[in-house]
């Protein structure tokens, strides 16, 4: 059989997993379009799940384990009036909950298993998707903001703006036993994700108010609030500051014809629950399950329901993901009239050990 053309356009994370999983498939011939030279500098960390790193292990044949940092513990935390509440724990022997990585390192891994598999590099922006027409599937994944999707959108997206700033950066430190941590603080959520011994990257989801007030002293803040939540006096250097305004956004239109959307272009969600990238990865996963069972069938994908398939097996499960983290982060704002009944109620959630084993499912299936 002929093979059939995929072209993915994008040169993120998203758009490398994509290209490396698609290209194993038989009968596939993958061709990766970036307007940049691929793999530009990406100083953030990502993190996923046990379930997300074995379908990236099954698909990439040169993947560094040592590259993925492992975390057994992951500790949550809810800042009530005097202290804060350890409200729930989640601890695992044998397997690992999540791992957390460094961008830049794995697009580089990824980078190298593209030309390993001497998958077709194109240097080329794309300013009219007419220049795609003969593949049989264009895979656009350009983030949240690209105008080549106004051709495809045929409905209005969910659209929300938290009015927050998620600011993240890196912390070395010389702090011991350092956890994997969600504190539920006055001023937002923040996220400690440790990716090495003595390293670990951050996330804090703040008012845009607050943070432009308080931007130019936010290093120093950043340090107290370190030293008082990990209870260190030790000193610790932060470096890779990066901030950037956090909304919600959600396609209700995947495709048109033989090109979709994927990746941040799709779903833009809130960090609190760290499940951006998470959801990419199912996606990826379910279109390549999708795509192999019309190959195989010797049906062309440009002339097939595939797209139309993964809309409807994919939607559902994004839309309810996505609000589902939406009022989580609604919960734990800071509200003076339901705070105390808050403390009452995460006091006492550590102790149900069903609900601790449904969440976990959650976190690691996306269920």
């Amino acid at each position: 059989m002929k093979k059939q053309r995929i072209c993915i356009v994008g040169d993120g994370l998203s758009g490398l997993t994509s290209a490396i999983t698609l290209n194993n498939l038989p009968n596939i011939e993958v061709h990766l379009i970036s307007s940049k030279a691929v793999g530009k500098i990406d100083k953030r960390t990502t993190a996923v799940s046990e379930s997300n790193f074995n379908f990236l292990k099954t698909n990439i044949s040169n993947l560094n384990r040592k590259l993925f940092w492992p975390s057994k513990n992951i500790e949550l935390f809810f800042e009530s009036s005097n202290k804060n509440i350890n409200f729930l724990n989640f601890t695992e022997d044998k397997n690992n909950l999540m791992y957390v990585f460094e961008n830049i390192k794995i697009k580089e891994m990824l980078l190298k298993e593209i030309k390993k598999k001497k998958n077709k590099i194109i240097l080329k922006k794309i300013k009219n998707l007419k220049e795609l027409k003969n593949y049989e599937l264009v895979v656009l994944c350009l983030g949240g903001n690209s105008k080549l999707y106004n051709s495809i959108l045929k409905k209005k997206s969910i659209i929300k703006d938290y009015k927050e700033v998620a600011v993240t950066g890196f912390v070395k430190h010389k702090i011991k036993n350092l956890n994997t941590s969600q504190f539920f603080l006055k001023e937002g959520p923040l996220a400690i994700l440790p990716f090495s011994k003595n390293n670990f990257s951050f996330v804090w989801s703040l008012n845009k108010y607050f943070y432009k007030k308080n931007s130019k002293e936010i290093i120093n803040i950043l340090k107290n609030k370190f030293s008082n939540l990990l209870k260190s006096e030790q000193k610790i250097h932060i470096n890779n500051i990066q901030s950037f305004p956090i909304t919600l956004e959600l396609k209700r239109s995947y495709h048109d014809k033989n090109i979709l959307i994927l990746g941040e272009g799709l779903h833009t969600i809130h960090p609190v629950a760290g499940q951006g990238f998470n959801l990419v990865i199912r996606d990826i996963k379910k279109l390549k399950e999708i795509i192999k069972y019309y190959t195989n069938l010797g049906i062309s994908i440009k002339n097939s329901y595939a797209l139309n398939d993964f809309y409807e097996q994919r939607k559902t499960v994004n839309t309810i993901t996505a609000l589902g983290i939406d009022a989580t982060h609604n919960f734990f704002k800071k509200n003076k009239y339901l705070d105390p009944f808050k403390e009452i109620i995460l006091s006492n959630i550590n102790k149900n050990n069903i609900l601790k084993k449904i969440s976990k499912i959650i976190s690691n299936q996306g269920l």
